[in-house]
């Protein structure tokens, strides 16, 4: 029975560097589905756009120019549509955002450019076989519709979904429960903003401590008051004699401070705020 439960649970556990774990809830093949239609649709609105303004361009004269733009942005799209928004939206397109689903590594942290632009890439290869126009009737040997019959097997013979772009990029797809900016957005501890105006304006804080500040303040809501002192105390006393901070500070709000410093801070210094994470 316990083996059985074992393969039918979509539930995985990250450890942290920093020793803290978390539950994550994977996100199948029929949930993934239809964020990639959402995208594909996303896709051919803005070709669609850009077929428009360059047949104006042909009424006026330019049509050289317009095909070439109409090539360019189809490669574009085709090409680094999934892994633009996945590098700049931390690990969502507008469709994984829209069904609440995300790309994380296989540690639970954010994807880098890199991983995200090749795991879309490497898609083509999860579209084969590929099914003929010959299937249709007496028409020529063009392939051009996927079955991604293989990308669906490789999904399946592993506990985390991942396909062969995951694979190899180390990466996997993730089920959201609730927002990423989990209370700090929504402005549940006030303290935490003006405890991060009293940090030195100098202060650097790394990508591996960023990564963990939003591993935890992610997850910090669905814990005790006991438990997130516990979890926070790890790496809040360091920093607490490091930044010369007084013993009494709590660790899980200087966490908090420490985020909305590295994320929510930043973001407001550039005018801009990542809606969905």
């Amino acid at each position: 029975m316990a083996a059985s439960t074992s393969q039918i649970d979509t539930t995985i556990q990250i450890v942290t560097p920093e020793n803290i774990a978390f539950d994550y809830q994977v996100a199948g093949p029929f949930r993934r589905w239809p964020a990639y239609l959402l995208d594909l649709a996303a896709r051919f609105g803005l070709l669609l756009v850009i077929m428009v303004a360059a047949s104006l361009l042909d009424w006026l004269g330019a049509g050289a120019l317009a095909v070439a733009g109409i090539l360019l942005v189809w490669f574009l799209l085709e090409w680094f549509y999934g892994g633009f928004f996945e590098s700049y939206w931390n690990g969502q397109t507008p469709g994984k955002w829209l069904l609440g689903i995300r790309v994380l590594t296989i540690h639970g942290q954010p994807i880098n450019a890199l991983q995200a632009v090749m795991r879309n890439v490497l898609r083509t290869v999860d579209m084969y076989p590929l099914i003929s126009l010959q299937v249709l009737g007496d028409l020529p040997p063009v392939y051009l519709f996927p079955t991604f019959f293989l990308g669906l097997v490789v999904m399946s013979s592993n506990r985390r979904f991942q396909r062969l772009g995951d694979l190899v990029c180390g990466t996997m797809v993730v089920s959201e429960e609730r927002p990423w900016w989990t209370g700090m957005v929504q402005g549940e501890d006030p303290r935490a903003a003006l405890l991060a105006e009293l940090l030195p304006a100098d202060m650097s804080i790394s990508p591996d401590m960023a990564r963990t500040l939003a591993s935890y303040v992610e997850r910090r809501g669905g814990f005790t008051a006991a438990r997130r002192r516990e979890i926070a105390r790890h790496l809040g006393i360091p920093l607490t004699r490091q930044l010369g901070l007084p013993d009494d500070t709590s660790e899980d709000l200087l966490l908090c401070a420490l985020y909305h410093r590295a994320f929510i801070g930043a973001a407001h210094e550039n005018g801009w705020r990542r809606s969905g994470g």
